[in-house]
């Protein structure tokens, strides 16, 4: 055999290793031919093939083991257990740039899964090496190192302390000023990641210089970076009243604001996050955003989504309405309370309700006033039923209960609570009964209304425990009518007053006396209703 022949032999492998390697990352790249893979074996073969002469087949067999890990997290456990990422690891260091991005993405696959395959690939070193990945001139290996660090981060403190600890967020905060657009995105979603769970590892971010750079961007035309800045500030912004002022100082607003009409459904949701987390912490807070119009801008922003979207907005405006009194009447001026009432009817999902009710229950809570105008968007029977739908969530119950409690202790609307004398519950009831108690004694306008309209009739028909709450309010309410009236309205008067009737002694033998008497005792339910209606009361 000729030398040509010999070397003819190794060509030929090297071209087979080649088709082999880059149709099994083909392959791995379609869900459908995933199962058959795993089955064959593909793993075993994968990993020699990582420490190939030929980079190519080294770069592409790296991504074939991450389009294999990313698919489940039963692979992603095998790429573990067959100790293939110290040997990632290794080679992120020493390989060239096609390699570390292929490298590096693996390790993201492997890590979005669980905490625990995250801790695995920090516990082979790979973050001094995506650190150092961090650091290289290829924007594309930045990109993939960030993506890694940042599904690291995202699992829990611990991982993301282990992150902060590597060096990775000046790198980060570096990153989110390179020219390219995904390569910020990216970084600044891995600083969300970091930032999320707790103060301390927000405050480390913030240290890093993060916030002026970010806030730079959230005016850029590209919506996945805005989507990113506006995750990563409201995640700085939720843990504490320094992070959020912080992030107020950086002069935000009221530029972001329209950004809530953005064609981008996510980047106006991070936006309404973003002001929701600033708005709860304090009075002040909330009355910057009122200032900069931020309230009649969310009111809008709820007008125009539908679904999951409106949730921050929701929420938002229960948070503004909870400070004070004055910040509860910017949102009804700005028809939030209307806009709440539409949400409670239209969606359909317990969670998005139960935040309406609560937003409802905020604004309400304050004064008469604030309670009135509540009320008079017609919103209190639809909170009671809900409240006694079998089908309705606990969480929802409970919040319907909440916000029917704050709005009837203040409200003295009567024609908007005389509704749920019929269908409320007892525990409900005496909040309706204890407001009645409190507006008849002095009004007699009201008594008048109270009586004909039929409102005094149900309460007679009230069964009351003696000495309860709810007793001494019926109590209360009665003492405003004359016995009679009480008389008449209370259960079974008609039959005593026909059996009366029945049992009536005609005591002369003149007929037409008899006739008369007769008459007079026959017309004397006639009589008991002329009472109430010739009463002034």
């Amino acid at each position: 055999m000729s030398q040509r022949q010999v070397l003819q032999v190794f060509e030929q492998y090297q071209r087979d290793r080649t088709k082999f390697i880059q149709t099994v990352a083909e392959l791995a790249g379609r869900p459908q031919h995933i199962e058959t893979l795993q089955n064959a074996g593909v793993m075993s073969l994968l990993r020699p093939l990582l420490l190939d002469i030929v980079p190519t087949i080294q770069h592409t067999a790296a991504l074939a083991l991450g389009r294999l890990a990313n698919y489940n997290e039963d692979l992603a456990e095998a790429i573990v257990k067959g100790d293939i990422l110290p040997q990632l690891v290794y080679s992120l260091a020493e390989q060239n740039r096609f390699y570390k991005k292929s490298a590096a993405f693996v390790l993201r696959a492997v890590s979005r899964h669980s905490p625990s395959l995250a801790q695995s690939v920090v516990d082979c070193g790979a973050l001094d090496a995506l650190v150092i990945c961090l650091e290289e001139f290829d924007a594309e290996v930045k990109e993939s190192a960030a993506w890694a660090i940042g599904y690291i981060a995202a699992h829990n403190g611990e991982l993301s302390q282990a992150v902060v600890d590597a060096g990775a967020v000046p790198l980060l905060v570096m990153c989110i000023q390179e020219p390219e657009v995904s390569l910020k995105s990216i970084a600044a979603s891995a600083l969300s990641d970091i930032s999320k769970h707790s103060p301390e590892l927000a405050q480390t971010v913030v240290d890093s210089g993060a916030i002026a750079h970010l806030s730079q961007m959230t005016l850029n035309p590209n919506a996945k970076l805005k989507r990113q800045v506006f995750s990563a500030l409201s995640q700085i912004a939720k843990h504490s009243v320094d992070l959020a002022e912080m992030v107020v100082e950086a002069e935000i607003f009221p530029s972001v604001l329209a950004c809530l009409k953005d064609q981008d459904s996510y980047v106006q949701k991070n936006i309404a996050i973003l002001i929701r987390e600033i708005a709860k912490h304090t009075p002040e807070l909330s009355q910057l955003i009122v200032n900069a119009g931020g309230v009649a801008a969310v009111v809008d922003y709820i007008g125009e989504t539908r679904g999951n979207i409106r949730l921050p907005g929701v929420m938002m405006l229960g948070y503004v309405a909870a400070h004070a009194e004055n910040l509860a009447m910017a949102v009804i001026v700005s028809k939030g309370a209307s806009q709440l009432a539409i949400v409670l009817c239209e969606e359909e999902e317990d969670h998005m309700q139960a935040a309406a009710a609560w937003s409802l229950g905020q604004i309400g809570r304050h004064t008469p006033e604030h309670a009135k105008a509540i009320a008079q968007t017609n919103v209190l029977p639809k909170l009671l039923q809900m409240y006694l739908n079998p089908a309705s969530s606990e969480d929802l119950q409970v919040k319907c209960k909440k916000a029917l409690k704050n709005i009837l202790q203040k409200c003295v609307h009567l024609e908007a609570l005389e509704p749920l004398l019929y269908d409320a519950p007892p525990n409900i009831l005496k909040h309706v009964i204890g407001q009645f108690s409190k507006v008849l004694p002095n009004d007699s306008k009201a008594r008048r209304l109270f009586m004909t309209s039929g409102g005094l009739k149900k309460v007679q028909e009230i069964k009351a425990e003696p000495g309860s709450v709810l007793s001494e309010y019926i109590n209360i309410i009665n003492n405003c009518y004359p016995e009679e009236v009480i008389k008449y309205y209370s259960p079974g008067y008609s039959e005593t007053l026909l059996e009366k009737v029945e049992n009536f002694n005609v005591v002369t033998t003149d007929p037409s006396l008899a006739y008369s008497h007769s008459e007079s005792a026959g017309n004397s339910l006639s009589h008991s209703q002329t009472i109430c209606s010739t009463l002034v009361v």
